[in-house]
């Protein structure tokens, strides 16, 4: 607005040139224009800051001036059509100046509009005021009846439709087949289980992560009971066996980091990769192993070839293949700990964030274990996968033939650590002597009993606090309770709340005491918050329900509580400065086990803890450090 004021200003008393009637007309009503939509998104932006999030009162205005700016997009519409046409016609002979600012203007115009329409697209709720009709039982309208019922019933398929509607977009790039139909309606139907229930807006959930992440801090700065603090000691004979683990697993996370190929060495080797791997990869090419799978120019085969050191002799088996519940992997021959090394890939692509979504339980079957155990049903079809192609075409008796001293041992990250845990449960029997190191898996994975099963031959490494290790539905059903809870309790505006979390991220300081009405309130009106004469909180999805009521022994929930395999060994920090980047970071190991992992923590480092180069980075750091200690 600024930039045309300034333009018709400054060309006031030259518009006399052939078609300089026109753009006279089109700058002066584009700077009226303008300045109505200023005052109009001004005003958007003052009542917006208004109140607080469950007191909003104060912006009862905000739907009309909301309309007010949204007629004002047709004469913007119809005004930057104008433009165009006035930028096409050839018989305008005006300055070149004028020109070049108009057609400037008309394409920031028709900019401004296609974004606004992308966001309206991706943003708006489709089924608006309908989500009301997901009460809580007790309320006076008899859902009942056929009627209501029925109601309730299309209500939730919109709804999934919409979620799904959106998950092919977001995936319009990849093939779709049967598979991906199945997986896109069971991700619709959890999303729309999940997020049906709450009121909230992204900006509202931002501002719950922020008041959670500086709530949390504040407890981590009270002082311990000293039997809370346990470090790692290695004079302690439990010790011992951690740093024979740690060893080990420093060891095996170098063939779970070289399952992500070219994609992990260039991001660890950003200035040399490439052209090591052109100078390596196009002189050389696998001869010995059995290759499936696109591998272009060789880039994935050389830089799993740079990351374990190994030769291509080594190698058995190797699949580049990847569709949903088809993971990459591959098989070789570890001379150093005399293993054959199974190698799962984690999350690299759509189709394996599809299979991390499909996060139904199914059952899975062992005669081992007394109680038939829960498992998440994409991991496991995606461990089915590679469990075939190692028995039924006979990979690992090739391997063993090669090698039959040598015992199995199966790795993974993320998505890979959690495939790699379940291929182990079924390869357990057929090779009792088998050995899974698991690093950062999901943490919805394996029901109780499956998890004590997996004791006695599973190792899973997690690294700080790590959100994969530890999503699970009910973890996540918890994080949206405390969310609700701590957002409806702060007499804080919103954009206080996002200004000052924004700053503490960034440049740390002392966490906030901001106001809320916590103290006083009883338990029973803290789960359920209210958002003036609406309720954040719809209703309680099934898997909420879960949290605090047991399960009927003929019903289990949608959702029932899933654990982290095998024995659980928790790498922390233990001095290094929180948000600035340091080189000298101390890390401390113990065991630990599934309960502390029962709650999302919220950090800046949540995501940072879970890649695979921050894994390898703080086991070599502890195995490193007790190398030394053994020469010492």
């Amino acid at each position: 607005w600024i930039g045309i004021l300034v333009l018709y200003t400054v060309h006031k008393g030259q518009f006399s040139c052939p078609g300089g009637g026109l753009l006279h007309s089109y700058l002066l009503g584009l700077i009226i224009l303008l300045a109505s939509i200023i005052c109009a998104l001004s005003a958007l932006v003052y009542v917006s800051m208004q109140g607080t999030i469950s007191n909003p009162g104060p912006r009862k205005s905000l739907p009309k001036i909301l309309y007010t700016r949204l007629l004002l997009y047709f004469p913007e519409f119809i005004w930057a059509v104008v433009g165009a046409v006035w930028v096409s016609d050839n018989s305008v002979q005006c300055e070149k100046t004028v020109i070049n600012g108009v057609i400037g203007t008309v394409i920031a115009s028709w900019i401004i509009i296609i974004f606004t329409i992308v966001g309206v697209v991706i943003v708006f709720d489709p089924l608006g005021g309908k989500k009301t009709f997901y009460l809580p039982e007790g309320v006076s309208r008899n859902l009942e009846s056929s009627q209501s019922g029925q109601l309730l019933y299309n209500v939730k398929s919109s709804a999934t439709r919409v979620w799904e509607k959106r998950i092919r977009l977001l995936c319009c790039c990849i093939v779709q087949d049967d598979d991906h139909r199945v997986a896109f309606t069971s991700i619709a139907e959890l999303f729309r289980s999940y997020f049906s229930d709450t009121d909230l807006v992204p900006s509202d959930i931002a501002a719950g992560l922020i008041l959670l992440h500086q709530e949390q801090d504040k407890m981590e700065n009270c002082p311990k009971e000293p039997d809370e603090v346990l470090c790692h000691s290695p004079s302690s004979l439990v010790s011992d066996d951690l740093d024979v683990e740690l060893e080990n697993a420093a060891h095996y996370m170098l063939f779970a980091a070289a399952a992500y190929g070219w994609p992990y060495y260039v991001y660890t080797n950003p200035y040399t990769a490439l052209c090591k791997l052109n100078g390596d990869c196009c002189r050389n090419s696998p001869t010995d192993s059995d290759i499936t799978g696109s591998d272009r120019h060789n880039f994935h085969f050389g830089s799993i070839l740079k990351i374990t050191g190994l030769q291509y002799r080594d190698f058995i088996h190797i699949s580049f293949h990847n569709k949903i519940y088809e993971i990459p992997f591959f098989v070789a021959l570890d001379h150093k700990k005399e293993a054959i090394v199974v190698a799962v890939r984690g999350t690299l692509s759509f189709e394996d964030i599809l299979t991390d979504l499909s996060a139904d339980c199914e059952d899975l079957t062992l005669e081992e274990v007394l109680e038939n155990g829960f498992v998440h049903k994409g991991i496991t079809q995606a461990a089915n996968y590679i469990y075939r192609k190692l028995i039924n075409d006979g990979i690992l008796n090739q391997a063993f033939t090669i090698a039959p001293e040598y015992k199995l041992v199966i790795v993974g990250h993320s998505l890979g650590g959690g495939t790699a845990s379940i291929l182990a449960i079924m390869l357990r029997n057929s090779f009792p002597t088998l050995r899974c190191y698991a690093f950062s898996p999901p943490g919805g994975l394996l029901s109780k009993s499956l998890a004590d099963y997996t004791k006695h031959f599973i190792i899973s490494v997690i690294v700080g606090k790590d959100l994969v290790a530890r999503l699970s539905m009910p973890n996540m059903e918890d994080l949206k309770r405390r969310i609700v809870r701590i957002v409806a309790n702060c007499n804080r505006p919103k954009y206080q709340i996002l200004l000052r979390g924004c700053w503490y991220e960034v440049f740390g300081g002392d966490p906030d005491d901001f106001p809320t009405e916590l103290d006083g309130r009883s338990q029973d009106a803290l789960t359920q918050p209210l958002l003036a004469e609406e309720s954040l909180m719809i209703h309680r999805s099934p898997s909420y329900n879960a949290l605090e009521e047991e399960p009927h022994l003929n019903s289990p929930p949608q959702y029932p509580h899933l654990y982290l395999p095998g024995k659980i060994i928790h790498i922390v920090e233990e001095c290094s400065s929180r948000r600035l980047c340091s080189s000298d970071i101390k890390y401390a190991a113990k065991w630990s086990n599934e309960t502390v992992f029962s709650s999302i923590l919220i950090s800046p480092k949540m995501i940072t803890d879970h890649m695979p180069d921050v894994v390898l980075k703080a086991l070599n750091s502890l195995s490193q450090e007790h190398g030394s200690c053994l020469s010492c």
